[in-house]
C-alpha cells in the first residue's frame, strides 16, 4: 500500500496544504487524476471547489469519488471524523476505498481523512456530531492515529484532560498503539514500513509504557506494533 497521512492541512504560517505540497508531489509521482472525498465537511460542493483549485495549482485534476475506478490516487479531506465515517458507511464506500488502497492506489488523507485509515476512529479529537453505525474504519494501518496532537501548555490554567491523558484513557480499554501526529507532521506508509515526515516529531503511545518521541526521517516497522 501507498499512504500519505497528513496530520493537518493547515499549519500556522502556511496556506492550505502549503507545508505538505513537496511531499504530495513526490507521493503522486506523475499521477494526475485524484478522486476527492469531501464528506468530512457539511458543504461538499464548496469543499470540492476549494480543493480542486488548490490541486489545479499543483498540476492535478480532481475527480469525484464516484469516479474512483478512473482515478490514479485518492485524497480524503479533513473535517469531522464522525461525519466522514457515517457518510462513507451510508454510501457503501468503505469497501471500495479499502480495496483500491490495498490494490496499490495511492491514498492521501488529511486530519479526519488520515484518522480513518486506522482500525477505528476512537482516537479522533472530534465531537460525535452524528452517530455512526460503527466506529470501525478502513483498517489500512494496524495502529491508531491522533492527528493535531497537542503537548500540554505549562503556562495554561486549563484543568481539563490533556491529549496524553485521553490517550492513556484509551489504553485503559484498548491495547492498540497510538501515534500522536503533531500539526506539520505526516506519515508515509510504503508496503508495511512507515516513515515520519514533516516539521515536528511524533509521539508513540503503547499500553503500559511511557510515550516515546520519534523524529522526522525515522522509519517505523508497522508489523512491530
Amino acid at each position: 500500500m501507498h499512504l500519505l497521512l497528513i496530520s493537518s492541512s493547515l499549519v500556522h504560517g502556511f496556506g492550505y496544504l502549503d507545508h505538505s505540497e513537496p511531499d504530495i508531489r513526490r507521493f503522486l509521482d506523475g499521477r494526475k487524476r485524484v478522486a476527492f472525498v469531501p464528506f468530512a465537511a457539511h458543504d461538499h460542493e464548496a469543499y470540492t471547489a476549494n480543493v480542486r483549485e488548490r490541486f489545479r495549482r499543483m498540476g492535478f485534476e480532481i475527480l469525484p469519488v464516484d469516479d474512483l475506478e478512473r482515478a490514479e490516487a485518492i485524497f480524503v479531506g479533513g473535517g469531522n471524523t464522525f461525519r466522514l465515517l457515517k457518510t462513507l458507511q451510508e454510501r457503501m464506500l468503505l469497501d471500495p476505498i479499502r480495496g483500491r488502497a490495498r490494490e496499490g492506489l495511492p491514498y492521501m488523507g488529511s486530519s479526519a481523512g488520515s484518522v480513518i485509515t486506522a482500525p477505528t476512529i476512537r482516537t479522533t479529537n472530534d465531537m460525535p456530531i452524528v452517530e455512526c453505525r460503527s466506529l470501525d474504519s478502513l483498517g489500512l494501518i494496524p495502529i491508531q492515529l491522533n492527528c493535531h496532537y497537542l503537548d500540554p501548555d505549562p503556562n495554561s490554567t486549563h484543568q481539563g484532560e490533556t491529549r496524553e491523558v485521553r490517550i492513556r484513557e484509551f489504553h485503559e480499554e484498548n491495547a492498540t498503539t497510538v501515534l500522536g501526529l503533531r500539526e506539520g507532521s505526516m506519515l508515509l506508509v510504503e508496503d508495511g514500513t512507515a516513515t515520519l515526515l514533516g516539521m515536528k516529531p511524533a509521539r508513540i503511545f503503547r499500553r503500559g509504557e511511557d510515550p516515546v518521541e520519534t523524529v522526522p526521517g525515522t522509519a517505523l516497522d508497522l508489523t512491530g506494533f
